[in-house]
Formats: C-alpha cells, sequence, structure tokens
C-alpha cells in the first residue's frame, strides 16, 4: 500500500482557506484513490463494531468506565506497521536515487508533535465520556445522540477551518438538534434494567458532552494539518504524517486514561472482573482485544476521512452508518427501538441527506461559474 500519497489539491489543507464545493466535485476521483476506499471500510467496520463491543462489556459484567476509555485508543501501535512500512519504503527510494544520508523514521516536527499531544488528551477525556454514557445508555439510544457531533463538528468548522454554513447544512445541524431534543424529552423511556434514572440521565448528559468534544477534535485536526502544510519548510502533509499524528493522539490519550486507570485501581479489579464476567475469562480478554483493535480501525479510518476530505465528511460518514448500529444493537441485544427513537433516527438521516444534497449542489455551482466566467465588457474610449 502506498502510503506516502501526499494530500489532493483541496482548499482546506491551505491555512485560513474556506472549502468549497470544487472538493465534492473531485469525489469521485478520491473515491478512485485504494487508500481512501480502505479507509472507508475501516471507518465502517469501527464505527458499527466498536459500541458494540463496549456495550457487550457492560452487559457481561463490566463495571470499569476508565478501562473502557483505555480500550479506545490502546491499539495504537498497530500504526507501527503501516509506519515501517512507509519507513522501508522512503529507505529504498534513497538507495535508488543515491542520495546520502540517513532515513528519518518519522516525518513530524516538533510543533505538530505538542499539537497532537494536546489532541491525544482531549480524545482522552472524549473516551471517558463516550464510555460513562454507553455504560447506562442502550447502543441504540447513544449512536442517535452521538450523531449530533455532525453539528458539533459543522458549527466548529465554521470557526477553526472556515468551513461555510449553507441553507442545507444549517437545516441538517437543526434536524439533528431536534433529534437529540426528542431522545431527550423521552429520557428514561428506554432505561435498561438496574439503571437509576440519576445514571441514566448523567450518561446522557455525558454522551452529548463526548459529541461535542469529537466535534471539536475533528476540525483542530484539520487545522493542524492546515498550519503545518502552510508553514515555510515543514514539508508536505502525506498520508504518513497523518498516520503519524494519530499515533501520537492514540499514545497521549492511552496514557491520559491509564493514569486514571492507576487511580481508580483498575489494573488491580481486571483479574477479578475477568473471572466473573459472563463469556468467562478467555472471553473477557479477547472482548478488550477486539474492542481495542476495532476503535483503532475505527481513528484510522477517520483521519484518513479528514485527510482526502474534511473533517465534516468523516461526520457524515458516522451519521450514514447510524441504521447499521441501530439494527444490530436490536439484534444482537434486543434493545427496545419505540417511535421516538425511530422519529429520531428518521430525523438524523434526513439532515445528512440534507447536508449531502447541499454540498452536492454547492460542487454543480461552483463548477458551472469556474466552466463559465463572467464577461467583462471594456469601454472603448470615443
Amino acid at each position: 500500500m502506498e502510503v506516502e500519497t501526499p494530500a489532493p489539491p483541496q482548499p482546506c489543507k491551505d491555512a485560513g482557506a474556506t472549502r468549497s464545493g470544487r472538493s465534492c466535485g473531485s469525489a469521485c476521483r478520491l473515491l478512485r484513490n485504494p487508500i481512501l476506499v480502505v479507509n472507508f471500510v475501516l471507518m465502517v467496520f469501527g464505527t458499527a463494531g466498536g459500541p458494540l463491543f463496549l456495550r457487550a462489556y457492560f452487559l457481561r459484567g463490566g463495571t470499569r468506565k476508565w478501562l473502557s476509555a483505555f480500550l479506545q485508543t490502546a491499539g495504537f501501535p498497530i500504526l507501527l506497521v503501516p509506519l515501517f512500512a512507509s519507513f522501508s519504503q522512503r529507505r529504498r527510494r534513497q538507495r535508488r536515487s543515491g542520495g546520502g544520508g540517513g532515513t528519518p523514521f518519522f516525518l513530524m516536527t516538533p510543533r505538530l508533535l505538542a499539537a497532537s499531544a494536546g489532541i491525544g488528551v482531549m480524545t482522552g477525556l472524549d473516551d471517558l465520556l463516550y464510555a460513562y454514557g454507553l455504560a447506562y445508555l442502550p447502543v441504540s439510544t447513544s449512536s442517535i445522540l452521538i450523531s449530533t457531533q455532525l453539528a458539533f463538528t459543522a458549527g466548529f468548522a465554521l470557526l477553526l477551518v472556515r468551513q461555510r454554513f449553507t441553507a442545507f447544512s444549517v437545516n441538517a445541524v437543526a434536524l439533528l438538534s431536534v433529534g437529540a431534543a426528542m431522545l431527550g424529552m423521552n429520557a428514561g423511556g428506554d432505561r435498561p434494567a438496574g439503571v437509576s434514572r440519576a445514571q441514566y440521565g448523567a450518561g446522557f448528559a455525558m454522551t452529548l458532552g463526548a459529541a461535542a468534544l469529537f466535534g471539536l477534535v475533528l476540525p483542530v485536526m484539520e487545522r493542524c494539518q492546515a498550519r503545518h502544510a502552510a508553514r515555510p519548510g515543514a514539508g508536505p502533509v502525506t498520508y504518513t504524517l497523518v498516520i503519524e499524528m494519530q499515533l501520537v493522539i492514540g499514545l497521549t490519550a492511552t496514557v491520559f486514561t491509564a493514569v486514571g486507570m492507576l487511580v481508580n485501581n483498575d489494573f488491580h479489579a481486571i483479574p477479578e472482573e475477568a473471572r466473573q464476567f459472563g463469556f468467562g475469562r478467555s472471553g473477557y480478554y479477547l472482548l478488550l482485544a477486539g474492542s481495542a483493535a476495532t476503535y483503532q480501525c475505527f481513528f484510522l479510518g477517520t483521519i484518513g476521512a479528514i485527510f482526502f476530505g474534511s473533517a465534516l465528511l468523516s461526520g457524515v460518514i458516522m451519521t450514514v452508518l447510524i441504521p447499521v448500529t441501530e439494527v444490530l444493537a436490536v439484534m444482537l441485544f434486543n434493545e427496545p427501538f419505540n417511535g421516538t427513537k425511530g422519529v429520531a433516527l428518521v430525523l438524523s438521516l434526513w439532515g445528512f441527506v440534507s447536508y449531502f444534497y447541499g454540498e452536492v449542489q454547492t460542487g454543480k455551482a461552483n463548477r458551472q461559474s469556474e466552466n463559465n466566467p463572467p464577461i467583462v465588457e471594456q469601454q472603448l474610449d470615443p
């Protein structure tokens, strides 16, 4: 797999630039990129499977929320595999060209390293909020609430990367907000057995907080890439560099949650929890490993969507995958799916369609304006 692919030319990679419909017009060309297709597949697998693994952990006797947050980024060493492949490829290329000097394993600048570490702390906190919410909410409810991150992503993208708002994107934000409000009005109607009303309310608030924080993380990542690309002498933003960013983010988030596990005495509690787990000791550790691997697929797919598209593109993909998670949760966990959830789900999908349609229309309008520039009439002097 070619991992040195440079970022496709698009306005959002330029610092302070405004994203136009030109990127939407190049969507077909982007979809022919095998790396992008692989990232989409990873994102689908992680988005649909990650919540199911974590919910199964809590349903079968797991209670450790810091451990659940830790699992969401603990699979970051997997990223060393593509990084080593990229390093080997660069070294072979340098030897063939006869270039002198050593081949650096990492391409990150200290400034980008510090920014990625800061994003990692934000990601660790977001993982904790999400794990707390999933401990008390059904997957179907949690997924609909998490879909509101598209609204938060749109708002933060407007502030950080000058993402333009259209009538369609405003409509999408409004529909997602109404869907979340409907779930809030029906709070407790699908409360799982053994969960108190206070725990359900806290889980509801924590999940919305996780959606808001993740909606901030995505544009911040895009902004960091744009600032790096605009800095003289910093080098291009390549796919390898993006993976390095995710490696640092995952490492920092894992250290952040590991400290929480130490304070909460989670490491000492794991053997006893494994012994009493509903799937048995082996099933317990397999589920933990599966959770870590699945969420790493999600994060790797997300950074690929941001790299080749935008933060909003990744948010849209996550939103459109909600029905997949909903159906799997109902089938695997027998979760209730009432009319309020159905309406909220329809509103979420409606918001996605509204946003996507608006992007397509904007892309068509921009292409027409580029192909048919305005005619400037020149007045001749008498």
